[in-house]
């Protein structure tokens, strides 16, 4: 029996490296796609970032670190650096407050909760154009229901709507369409997280005398621990790259005071200046990577 599987053992190992026993073929189709949609575009883009586009005679020209130069001493692109951090910040601090407090509602058990679970998909599954479109609408001064809403209740007024004016409330008008779409994606992760949590524990702290806010503080925060990092990691990723609220809803005004670094890069390209996107756009995946390298590590987070 031994020898025999020697034998097999050999023949594996004299076996060419495409052979249909080798796991080589099979991975070929996924590892062609990788290189194709993503290693290709990523090398070639850093390649870009290197050249400037001349359309005299419709060919890039190399002009080494000219445009990362020009990227560090830009003052559009810091300003949609901050844009973009405070966007962030403010949009992942809600999102996440209102996830899990909701999760926690309708993880005590309310009344058609399932109901609730699948509505909350809605959201999700709406395009990000159609969703800036349609806050769009309900955020019009002269005609939209949130409007008229906030102007009823003496938060805004029609010289300083949230969409127009000098734009000081702008950033939060396209924050409400974001904050509607991905609140439902904190809440259900969450809401798996806290379906998953071990009971003992929570046995053990209510024989204790802990009471619901204890319970939550010192028992179910901390076993949420994991699930939070993920949902928190997920949103950075996503909000360094927002896009579609802003280019349907504000096109970055007024006056800049909602473009974020993803718009910026969009109005460079269609400027033509393309290798100072490829720069942009370089610098956007360097600190995402960063932001995600740092983050995993600092908060330990476990897959």
């Amino acid at each position: 029996m031994q020898a025999t599987q020697s034998r097999q053992e050999r023949r594996r190992r004299r076996a060419p490296i495409w052979s249909l026993e080798g796991p080589f073929i099979w991975m070929a189709p996924a590892v062609l796609l990788l290189l194709l949609y993503s290693v290709y575009p990523l090398v070639y883009n850093i390649w870009t970032s290197f050249h400037k586009f001349d359309p005299m005679i419709r060919d890039f020209v190399w002009v080494g670190g000219e445009n990362w130069a020009t990227l560090f001493s830009d003052g559009r692109a810091l300003n949609a650096v901050r844009v973009t951090v405070i966007y962030g910040i403010l949009a992942l601090s809600i999102e996440l407050t209102l996830g899990l407090g909701i999760a926690m509602i309708l993880d005590a058990g309310v009344y058609a909760r399932g109901l609730w679970q699948s509505l909350l998909i809605l959201p999700m599954v709406t395009p990000p154009a159609v969703v800036g479109l349609m806050f769009r609408l309900l955020e019009h001064s002269e005609f939209g229901v949130i409007s008229w809403l906030l102007y009823g209740a003496g938060v805004l007024t029609k010289q300083e709507p949230l969409l127009g004016g000098t734009g000081q409330n702008a950033l939060f008008g396209v924050l409400l369409a974001d904050i509607w779409q991905w609140t439902p994606f904190c809440i259900l992760i969450l809401l798996a997280g806290l379906k998953s949590l071990p009971i003992e524990p929570l046995e053990a702290a209510e024989v204790d005398g802990a009471n619901g806010w204890q319970k939550f503080w010192r028992v179910k925060l901390p076993l949420l621990r994991n699930v939070l990092a993920i949902v928190i990691l997920f949103r950075i990723i996503d909000l360094y790259r927002v896009f579609d609220y802003i280019y349907v809803m504000t096109s970055g005004g007024p006056g800049q005071r909602t473009e974020t670094i993803s718009y910026y890069a969009y109005q460079t390209y269609v400027f033509i200046n393309w290798g100072y996107t490829a720069t942009l756009g370089v610098a956007i995946l360097i600190v995402i990577w960063l932001s995600a390298f740092i983050y995993t590590r600092v908060f330990h987070v476990e897959w």
